[in-house]
């Protein structure tokens, strides 16, 4: 078996694909990290312009989520609260 045998197949593992594999998550590991300090960066412009951020995020995430899904969580959400008193 030849050296570059060796480095391509290890124990039963295509080395080559596995590394390709790796090296495209730590790409887009990094491509997410700077999404996220973008992000952030808008999230600090919006609150400079005296929006909330809180509910900037609120929204966003309610904006992911369908209608129904959300009618959903706020029945369940007002039925807790009715338990405990607090609606």
């Amino acid at each position: 078996m030849t050296e570059d045998q060796k480095t391509s197949q290890i124990g039963g593992i295509a080395a080559d694909a596995l590394r390709q594999f790796i090296e495209r998550i730590e790409r887009l590991e990094e491509e997410k990290k700077a999404l996220g300090a973008d992000i952030k960066d808008v999230y600090a412009q919006s609150k400079s312009q005296g929006f909330d951020t809180k509910i900037i995020r609120k929204i966003v995430a309610l904006r992911r989520k369908d209608r129904q899904e959300r009618e959903e969580e706020e029945q369940i959400l007002e039925l807790y609260l009715a338990a405990i008193g607090e609606a």
